[in-house]
């Protein structure tokens, strides 16, 4: 059976003394894929900041314990080398070219993983990296631009699932990865995800339509509302949401 990768138990957070989450309960196993959908202000993309360790969300009630390991007071950098991630749903800008950027993270978060790491030089980076470009169907001049500066909404998300197939993380957090992107580029994003994930791979997906699961083949749908879960369903349940609407569907599911 496969393991839980994260339980998230009585979760209870708060953002500018503004109490956000209130008993948020969820558990992730290896290989498996969960969206979370709800109303705006529901705390949905709290929930995966405060997963994160962002400073600014301080937990006041609950855990989380991630791969067997609560998080308790880990920092943010320490829950990305035990296997965090998280893709932005807005990305900010870096005068940095992505191609170095990519092989500075790469390096280091390999030699932490593993102290006999040896640091890919910049012929053996850019022969890794051209493999995963290909993979995502990704245009190579893309690498040799500044981070994110100029880049479309769809390619700042190309760039993010770039990043993730790079490190190979153990649960792939998505924050609204959809949003913004034309049928072309939501199809790309969709089969980078999917080309990228493995059995063991879990990912947390939060997105505000269904229509971006017509190309990720989701295993759970939660509904968020004032801070925690309130419904749970199977894909076909996302189409539901989208026809009777949040408020139909909790009165369903009380």
């Amino acid at each position: 059976m496969p393991r839980i990768l994260l339980n998230v138990v009585d979760l209870h957070a708060e953002i500018d003394n503004k109490v956000v989450l209130k008993g948020l309960n969820l558990k992730i196993h290896e290989g498996e894929i969960h969206t979370i959908m709800g109303p705006n202000g529901s705390g949905k993309s709290t929930l995966l900041m405060t997963l994160m360790g962002h400073p600014k969300y301080q937990i006041t009630q609950g855990e989380i314990i991630f791969k067997g390991k609560s998080l308790g007071e880990m920092s943010v950098s320490d829950r990305a080398i035990n296997g965090l991630f998280l893709s932005f749903q807005y990305p900010r800008e870096i005068s940095i070219q992505v191609g170095s950027y990519l092989r500075t993270i790469y390096n280091h978060y390999q030699q932490i993983l593993d102290s006999k790491f040896e640091i890919l030089s910049v012929f053996k980076f850019q022969k890794l990296l051209s493999e995963k470009i290909s993979e995502l169907k990704i245009d190579r001049k893309f690498i040799y631009r500044n981070l994110n500066e100029g880049f479309s909404g769809g390619e700042k998300k190309k760039m993010e699932i770039l990043q993730m197939a790079l490190l190979n993380p153990n649960l792939a957090m998505l924050d609204e990865i959809d949003s913004g992107l034309d049928v072309d580029a939501l199809k790309v994003v969709s089969n980078g995800v999917n080309k990228i994930k493995d059995k063991k791979m879990g990912i947390l997906l939060v997105t505000h339509y269904q229509r971006i699961l017509k190309y990720i083949d989701t295993d759970f749908v939660h509904v968020m509302k004032d801070g925690k879960i309130v419904a749970s369903g199977d894909k076909k349940f996302a189409k539901k949401l989208e026809k009777e609407g949040y408020e139909g569907i909790e009165i369903l599911n009380s």
